[in-house]
């Protein structure tokens, strides 16, 4: 099958892999192969899963996903299945997602789940210590993996389901068309250690520490960042802070993104940072997400 690559209309950092259905028919017999608790419990079968996505796509989705998340020009890249035939059910996402991961790497330990993916609802009620479910707040811009030992190199996000939904685009921010990354970047504090730790709800029981900025082999800066999870040590920390989180929320250069209920959105970690818009108020509100995070394979 021949792949074919499209510009994002709003972004052509933003890179989309539409999928047809007579493709995923393909995958239908190997994805029966696997259930669910055997991809959970025995790690070789996700590459076996891998292996047959790439195969109907004479391996050159492995190819586009590994280019373009490495490529600092773009980093970002959306993946539509067309899964209106209801033969494409969650199970079926969930496979399609841990072949996506397993084509450019490994998956991180998800702490939060005890898996090597996430899978969470957002609803209109919520008692959660962390803003990720929060429906009717702002879900700033960050990165993710900030408060654990392992790297992060990249982030896949796939919209299992959405019922009775308005509002919560998707938001995204290049490093490099952010207004003030120069400025910021540059501050000495950027590169101070700064404390980060977790709430009860990710069951990660230490705190590690980084700076907010570093720079990538070439020199450029990469981020790692998130609003919730730092602990100033001292004023100049805490003012450092406030400044880059309001720098970031006030950028007219965010990029909104509706996703289809299906679809699969890849960053790179390092020089994208990701959040999202609040929801419209509504009582039966639900989306339901899926989450993998890992590093490239060497």
């Amino acid at each position: 099958m021949s792949l074919e690559i499209k510009d994002h209309s709003i972004s052509k950092r933003i890179k989309v892999i539409q999928i047809q259905e007579t493709e995923l028919d393909k995958l239908i017999f190997p994805f029966n192969k696997h259930s669910i608790q055997s991809l959970e419990y025995k790690p070789f079968s996700r590459f076996s899963l891998a292996k047959s996505v790439d195969d109907v796509f004479s391996g050159e989705l492995s190819k586009a996903l590994i280019k373009n998340l490495k490529d600092r020009d773009t980093g970002t890249t959306i993946v539509e299945p067309n899964i209106k035939n209801s033969k494409f059910d969650k199970d079926f996402l969930v496979k399609f997602s841990t072949a996506l991961a397993y084509l450019i790497g490994l998956p991180n330990f998800d702490s939060m789940t005890g898996k090597y993916y996430a899978r969470f609802h957002v609803k209109h009620s919520d008692s959660s210590d962390s803003y990720l479910r929060k429906a009717y707040t702002n879900m700033d811009l960050h990165t993710d993996g900030t408060y654990v030992k392992e790297k992060t190199d990249w982030l896949l996000m796939t919209k299992m389901e959405e019922i009775n939904v308005k509002g919560g685009e998707s938001v995204l921010l290049h490093l490099d068309d952010w207004e003030h990354c120069d400025e910021l970047s540059s501050d000495p504090i950027a590169e101070q250690n700064f404390v980060w730790g977790s709430p009860k709800s990710k069951n990660v029981d230490y705190k590690i520490e980084h700076p907010v900025f570093s720079k990538d082999k070439e020199g450029r800066p990469i981020i790692s960042y998130i609003d919730q999870f730092p602990e100033p040590k001292n004023m100049e920390q805490g003012l450092f802070l406030q400044k880059l989180s309001d720098a970031l929320e006030e950028s007219k250069n965010k990029i909104a993104i509706p996703l289809v209920p299906g679809s699969t959105i890849f960053s790179n970690n390092y020089f994208w940072l990701h959040g999202r818009k609040p929801f419209k108020k509504d009582v039966n509100l639900s989306r339901e997400l899926l989450r993998i995070r890992g590093v490239f394979f060497k």
